[in-house]
């Protein structure tokens, strides 16, 4: 039997982060959850409240405690990770970074992208940006990420990894209405906006995102990880998916300038490759074999 780890994982109270915490207590881990007090944790996890902002905070909080892993899936900058890296050096044997694709956006390429494309080692870091204001954040989320991988890799106060997601899908609290907004605009005929150059992108599934991150608590590799499903699906095959779920359901697609696209809709290549951590040791889905299942999970209620 496994000896229980003791687990801290910042965030995590929504989506894929609520379901990897299901997955470490079911695995019979000790589980500490620390957010702002918006949502408490499932039962049987401990639970601690601070602004991760705050670094007195964060630090009055987690007193002496010290931890086998922490998995962070809120850090967006550099100002956070710093924090981070202050407050839990010499607390922790291993820190994992909930990362993003969005870390490639300047990436351009056919074949699919490798870790090494961005080695957050050489990402320069700008503390000075406006971090705290939303708007900046929102628009500037992939730099944000690299940035925040940059401080962690760059100074290092413990083994670090970053698990870089692709777009996920799936589930019935998907709260970011990507998939509702296809669904609205083929109930109504209403044009799908998209690129003249439109490209495809890689996917994964909010339950296979939770038991990567699962899995890799127990890992000990370090450094950069992509972490997506097999294959490729350009808007029109994923319209065509939530068509399928909407009696009488037809996609109509509108050429756009980049600005006015619609989700899921690139001018550029965003595939990933997931072949390291397959080396590694874990076997990712095929996004045609659970795509059908993502949009019923998601549109269910709202068809």
């Amino acid at each position: 039997m496994q000896t229980p780890r003791e687990v801290l994982v910042i965030g995590g109270s929504r989506y894929f982060g609520k379901r990897l915490i299901a997955r470490l207590l079911a695995a019979g881990d000790r589980v500490t959850v620390l957010n702002r007090g918006s949502s408490p944790p499932p039962p049987g996890a401990v639970h601690l409240v601070a602004d991760r902002d705050d670094e007195s905070s964060l630090r009055g909080v987690l007193g002496s405690r010290g931890f086998d892993v922490v998995v962070d899936q809120v850090c967006y900058t550099p100002r956070q990770a710093a924090i981070a890296r202050r407050v839990l050096a010499g607390r922790t044997r291993r820190y994992v970074m909930t990362s993003t694709v969005e870390v490639y956006e300047y990436e351009d390429s056919i074949a699919l992208v490798r870790e090494d494309a961005v080695d957050p080692t050489t990402v320069p870091v700008d503390f000075g940006l406006p971090w705290d204001d939303p708007a900046f954040l929102d628009s500037h989320y992939g730099e944000g990420k690299r940035q925040a991988e940059s401080v962690f890799s760059t100074e290092s106060a413990f083994p670090f990894t970053a698990v870089r997601v692709a777009h996920v899908l799936g589930g019935d609290d998907d709260f970011t209405g990507r998939l509702v907004h296809y669904a609205d605009r083929i109930s109504t005929g209403e044009p799908i906006a998209v690129p003249v150059d439109n490209r495809p992108a890689t996917y994964i599934h909010v339950e296979e995102i939770a038991d990567f991150l699962a899995w890799t608590v127990g890992q000990d590799f370090t450094g950069p990880v992509n972490a997506a499903s097999r294959g490729l699906l350009g808007t029109e095959e994923l319209c065509r998916a939530v068509a399928a779920h909407l009696p009488g359901g037809k996609a109509v697609f509108r050429p756009a300038e980049l600005g006015e696209v619609s989700p899921f809709s690139f001018a550029r290549s965003y595939g990933m490759d997931n072949a390291r951590a397959t080396r590694l040791g874990f076997t990712f889905g095929d996004v045609r074999h659970w795509l059908p299942r993502a949009v019923t999970e998601t549109l269910g209620k709202n068809a």
